[in-house]
C-alpha cells in the first residue's frame, strides 16, 4: 500500500482533506500530514475539521513517500510561500510520482513550475493562473494527466477525485 504525503496548514477546505484521506485510509494507504512542525493543530476554513500534524517539513524526505495529496482552501496559497513545501511537491512531479490536487491545491504546483504542458483543472478562480503556468485547463470534475496527476475543481468533485486517485494507486 502507498504512503501518501499531505501538505496541509490551517484554512484548508475541510471536506477536501477529510473525505479523500478517509477513503485512502480505508483502502489501506497511509496518509501523513506535513506542516511546519509535528504536533501543530491546523483547522479547516469551515471549522469542521481539526488535524494534528504528523510530521514537520524539516523532518521528512519526499523520497520516503509514494504519492502527494494537496487539498484546497487557502492552505496551498499559504504553503507555497515557503520554498520547503514547494521543493517537496516539485520532487513528486519531477519523479513521476502520483500527485492528487483539488481546488486550490495546484497553486503549489504552479509555484514549483511543474505544470507547463500538462492538462489539469482547479478552482475557477485559479484558472488564469494555471493558464499562465502553461496548463491546458479543462473545466471538468476530474482530469487525469500522464497517469500521474489527478486534479479536480471543488468539493462537489470529491467523489470523482477520490475514485481516480485511488485508481492511480492500484
Amino acid at each position: 500500500m502507498a504512503k501518501i504525503a499531505c501538505l496541509l496548514t490551517s484554512m484548508f477546505e475541510d471536506t477536501e482533506f477529510t473525505e479523500p484521506a478517509k477513503a485512502f485510509k480505508e483502502a489501506g494507504h497511509e496518509v501523513v500530514t506535513i506542516e511546519k512542525e509535528k504536533g501543530n493543530r491546523v483547522e479547516g476554513k469551515q471549522g469542521e475539521a481539526t488535524v494534528s500534524v504528523d510530521a514537520g517539513i524539516d523532518h521528512v524526505l519526499p523520497g520516503d513517500f509514494d504519492a502527494l495529496f494537496l487539498p484546497g482552501g487557502f492552505s496551498p496559497d499559504i504553503l507555497r510561500a515557503d520554498e520547503r513545501f514547494v521543493n517537496f511537491a516539485k520532487h513528486f512531479m519531477d519523479n513521476d510520482k502520483p500527485v492528487f490536487a483539488i481546488c486550490h491545491g495546484p497553486q503549489i504546483l504552479i509555484t514549483a513550475k511543474t505544470l507547463e504542458g500538462r492538462t489539469a483543472t482547479g478552482y475557477h478562480s485559479i484558472k488564469v493562473d494555471m493558464e499562465y503556468a502553461g496548463v491546458n485547463y479543462q473545466d471538468e470534475e476530474v482530469v487525469i494527466c500522464g497517469n500521474q496527476l489527478v486534479t479536480s475543481r471543488q468539493p462537489e468533485d470529491i467523489p470523482a477525485f477520490t475514485r481516480e486517485s485511488l485508481n492511480l494507486l492500484k
